[in-house]
């Protein structure tokens, strides 16, 4: 997956992806690279429209991600006892009694 994350910073940074620059990439973030990967992911790209593929599998997921979201719950707010005055008059009542 390496591999496909420094591609993409690649592109993000409008450099080309080539061997050299995706080596480069992924030897600055501390990946063992592996040169028939690199190679592979090169050849798999040439000729991908990236933004397009990031636009498509961004539309893709969008139902996903609203299906599998949690229904929000509207809190019910307890209504409040109102204290009438003659209970508030009994309850001091009671401290005097």
């Amino acid at each position: 997956m390496e591999y496909i994350y420094a591609a993409m910073l690649l592109h993000k940074a409008g450099k080309q992806i080539d061997e050299a620059a995706l080596d480069a990439t992924l030897h600055a973030a501390g990946v063992a690279v592996d040169h028939g990967k690199v190679k592979a992911t090169v050849a798999a790209l040439k000729g991908v429209d990236i933004d397009k593929a990031i636009k498509e599998a961004s539309l893709a997921a969008a139902p996903v991600a609203a299906a599998t979201a949690a229904p929000v719950k509207a809190e019910k707010k307890e209504e409040e006892h109102k204290v009438s005055e003659e209970e508030a008059a009994a309850g001091l009542g009671a401290l005097f009694g």
